[in-house]
């Protein structure tokens, strides 16, 4: 029986949905959906209900379920068992603010694991660094790049305000609505031009550096914002999303190495940002 398959199981099930696996394992939709209708073969039962909102797991799948966790564990700690201690290799990684915290955490979690006895220490992406997780605008010459996610960007607003109830909103719309600024951030910027463009003023209530942060002064009712599309955000029961007309706003996030030599530390981290792309959540 194969291993991966009984992990791309473990991913559905716990996350309800392909899709959700896709994410968790980094790898494209169509390959979980082929290696779970194998295991399926090979087992002779059916171990999910699929249905326009996900997956539901049949009772053969519940019953699966204990028994793979403990495969997929011990495998583990084999792993770890006969793994010769090697020197931990160094890699100083920079990241831009920003950058969301479930999905960073997901992706440094991913790289430690598959990394070989990494030393990884985070530091702001302007500091000595051997790549960095930036925006494709903040590229410096001799950079290559590897896109991971394309960020969308919507107005943030609290719950039951009155431009909620409308589809999109004007820019003229923002003139003396209390906002909550962050810096530095791009798509501010962007923002910020445009807003002087038409003669249009905010009311700024906070300046932050944190979405997290600016997402929870929204929620509270303080102000609107410029926040990134991310599912988390659109699905806060105390946030409105909505488009801004004429004015798309978006950024591509990816690892800033250097193009001429590579370190091979990195090489994991750079795979990893290549599945996640091709998977589809730059979509």
């Amino acid at each position: 029986m194969d291993v991966r398959s009984l992990r791309y199981f473990i991913a559905a099930y716990e996350g309800g949905s392909i899709s959700a696996a896709s994410r968790r394992c980094h790898v494209a939709q169509p390959s979980i959906s082929t290696a779970l209708a194998q295991l399926e073969e090979r087992l002779g039962s059916p171990l999910f209900e699929r249905h326009r909102r996900g997956i539901t797991p049949t009772e053969e799948g519940h019953r699966l379920y204990p028994l793979a966790r403990q495969v997929s564990e011990d495998l583990n700690a084999i792993s770890r068992l006969f793994r010769t201690p090697a020197p931990a290799t160094p890699v100083r990684l920079g990241l831009m603010r920003s950058l969301g915290a479930n999905r960073m955490t997901a992706l440094l979690k991913e790289y430690i694991g598959q990394g070989d006895n990494l030393a990884l220490t985070l530091v702001n992406p302007e500091e000595r660094c051997d790549a960095r997780i930036i925006g494709e605008h903040d590229l410096t010459p001799g950079e290559a790049f590897q896109p991971i996610w394309h960020d969308s960007y919507r107005l943030a607003l609290p719950s039951g305000h009155p431009l909620g109830l409308k589809g999109t909103v004007a820019l003229a719309e923002l003139d003396g609505l209390p906002f909550i600024w962050r810096h530095p951030c791009p798509a501010m910027e962007r923002l910020a031009s445009a807003l002087s463009d038409t003669g249009v003023r905010c009311q700024v209530r906070a300046r932050l550096r944190t979405i997290e942060y600016t997402l929870g002064l929204v929620a509270a009712g303080v102000g609107a914002s410029l926040v990134p599309a991310w599912p988390e955000i659109l699905s806060h029961p105390d946030v409105q999303c909505r488009a801004l007309v004429g004015l798309d706003i978006h950024q591509t996030i990816g690892v800033a190495y250097p193009a001429r030599q590579v370190m091979p530390a990195l090489d994991p981290l750079l795979q990893l940002g290549r599945q996640i792309w091709e998977a589809g959540e730059h979509g």
